[in-house]
């Protein structure tokens, strides 16, 4: 993904994206799949939104990426064409494909600290 000097400022600006600014804030509702400003979600009434990255483009049209890059700010997996956080990572470390979502955080980022090659 080559990210934009606009996404690297944001990426900069915060650390996490808890320090972004509740007046800035937006919100992924599960429930109902929309993107709101404010929670609980004013549609469903969902309490317990994840805070949305601002680097997050939302609209993924690829079905299938044989990689996967971070997002500098979150450090999400995302799609390495487009940005979106909206993806699921799966791994065949254990023999047979798996979604890695549910890994606990330390095998997570041994996913993440991995070296990847390419045969040419």
């Amino acid at each position: 993904m080559i990210w934009s000097e606009q996404q690297r400022k944001i990426a900069a600006q915060y650390s996490s994206k808890d320090d972004i600014p509740v007046a800035e804030r937006r919100y992924k509702c599960h429930s109902c799949h929309l993107i709101v400003d404010e929670t609980p979600c004013p549609v469903c009434g969902e309490r317990n939104m994840e805070i949305m990255c601002p680097l997050d483009t939302c609209n993924c049209s690829h079905e299938i990426a044989s990689s996967i890059e971070y997002c500098p700010l979150c450090g999400e997996p995302v799609c390495p064409e487009c940005g979106s956080h909206d993806v699921v990572q799966i791994s065949r470390v254990t023999g047979y494909l798996q979604d890695v979502s549910g890994w606990n955080a330390g095998k997570q980022q041994e996913l993440k600290d991995r070296q990847r090659y390419s045969v040419v």
